[in-house]
């Protein structure tokens, strides 16, 4: 489904004035074919394209293949002993104004916002062309389209506006919902938040046809088996889980717990196995994805930035830490599959996270084909949900343990007999040992406003470290306000 759109649809939207430059340029979504933008949507299958070229936007090292994850807010998080100082020096200082920070700040805003540019673009023409759709692609290309824009509005509100702890009422960034030159006007955190729901509602209405919904199975034969392979796509369950991370947001438990428990209940997902695991079957934990990117490129980028041997750009945990972090459970299934130990001179005592590495082909594969395990950087996953819902226990009733614990078991840990005396603290480390490198650490202890991180002594409130500043170049052409 991806070919070349030789058409800058980002450049014509433009809440963001500073990428009104680049309207010169082409976006690139692994080139096949080149369709001008007039001609794109005068079929289903330009629609499919379009969409596919979303999602291609967003396989960027400037986001959702790097920076995102492990990278920029990896290091906020304080996930890693080990990386390339020369990219991150002042980023693990949380000094914003450096040079190479203001670059990492702009990619995330530049590129995030032309990705939304190019949901809009499908949202703004499809339903003027509902004839040209079979059954149900019409309803699921449109949910997915408003599912993405609020996905990428949601990251760039965890960025670059404060937590609801902090102030619901401050001014934070534009929400864009047209192709225009118009500026579209700064929101306050409150404000873009009602809009990410009211996107993500009407994401949920249209997909209820999905069929990792209705359960109804497509092969090949229908549609050249176009809603097959539903994780790599925001799908009816990645919404709900979509959903729960903002209701938290907005401090909105009880709606979060709901759509928490939705995903759950729902059977669809299920725990990777500790034998899967073992022999390398599974790193990333494929059953438990609600969403995951298709990145062909994944085992360049596992060798570059996790690489056993070691490099300037590589990024580890020495073993202490990693024992620490696993609060001395070497039976933890993350503990001991997760982790490869490093391979030359002082680099064996690091640890390299092997959620990206290419997996061996499983021998059997008469559920599942070999791609449902590889090339997927997993967005969203079960075990967030479990840890969504045991906050949300515990903010009801004062006991998160029904949970924690059914994630604990899951990764082959003892059940907590008691609640923790610090609930939150556990929480934290829980987060950390399950979604490291995945981008969900920073943004936890953001929402919860704590005034430190571990791993750093870092005034986090004192400093405004929790929010980006909006990039410069948007402030001076659009007269922001200040956001933080």
């Amino acid at each position: 489904m991806m070919k070349r759109i030789n058409h800058i649809i980002a450049c014509c939207l433009l809440v963001p004035a500073a990428l009104l430059t680049s309207c010169n340029d082409w976006l690139d979504v692994q080139p096949r074919s080149q369709v001008e933008d007039n001609k794109l949507f005068e079929s289903e299958s330009g629609f499919k394209e379009a969409l596919a070229g979303v999602y291609s936007s967003m396989v960027s090292e400037k986001t959702y293949t790097k920076e995102m994850l492990y990278g920029t807010i990896g290091i906020l998080g304080q996930e890693w002993d080990q990386f390339s100082s020369t990219a991150y020096a002042d980023m693990n200082d949380y000094n914003y104004s450096s040079t190479q920070s203001v670059l990492q700040i702009s990619n995330i805003w530049a590129t995030s916002y032309n990705s939304i540019a190019n949901a809009n673009n499908i949202i703004n023409k499809i339903d003027e062309k509902k004839n040209l759709f079979g059954t149900d692609n019409f309803n699921i290309i449109k949910g997915e389209s408003y599912a993405l824009r609020a996905f990428l509005h949601f990251d760039l509100l965890r960025c670059f506006g404060v937590s609801y702890e902090q102030n619901a009422d401050m001014p934070a960034i534009p929400y864009c919902t047209e192709l225009t030159y118009r500026v579209f006007p700064q929101l306050t955190v409150k404000a873009v938040a009602d809009k990410i729901e009211k996107d993500l509602l009407e994401a949920e209405a249209l997909l209820k046809s999905d069929p990792i919904y209705t359960g109804r199975k497509i092969t090949e034969i229908d549609d050249n088996g176009y809603l097959m392979n539903r994780r790599v796509h925001l799908n009816y369950y990645a919404v709900k889980g979509l959903q729960a991370r903002l209701y938290m947001w907005m401090h909105a438990y009880e709606k979060a717990a709901l759509c928490a428990q939705a995903v759950i209940k729902s059977n669809v997902f299920a725990w990777t196995t500790g034998d899967d695991l073992a022999k390398g079957y599974d790193y990333a934990c494929a059953p438990e994805q609600l969403f995951a990117l298709n990145v062909l490129t994944l085992s360049t980028l596992a060798d570059t930035y996790f690489s056993e041997d070691n490099n300037t750009d590589s990024y580890s945990l020495n073993v202490n830490s990693l024992t620490e972090y696993y609060d001395n459970n070497t039976d933890d299934y993350r503990y001991l599959y997760q982790f490869a130990s490093g391979t030359k001179g002082e680099y064996v005592d690091y640890r390299y996270l092997t959620k990206f590495n290419t997996p061996n082909v499983k021998k059997d594969l008469s559920e599942d084909p070999a791609s449902f395990y590889m090339n997927k950087i997993p967005l969203i996953r079960l075990g967030e949900m479990y840890l969504i819902l045991s906050e949300c226990q515990y903010r009801a009733n004062g006991s998160g343990l029904e949970a924690l614990n059914k994630l604990r078991v899951a990764r082959n840990l003892l059940a907590l007999p008691n609640d923790p005396a610090d609930f939150y603290l556990e929480l934290i480390r829980e987060y950390r040992r399950e979604l490291i490198g995945e981008g969900q650490l920073f943004f936890l202890y953001k929402r919860l406003n704590r005034a430190s991180v571990i791993g750093t002594d870092a005034d986090m409130i004192g400093e405004k470290a929790y929010t980006f500043p909006i990039p410069i170049s948007e402030t001076d052409a659009s007269q922001r306000e200040n956001n933080r």
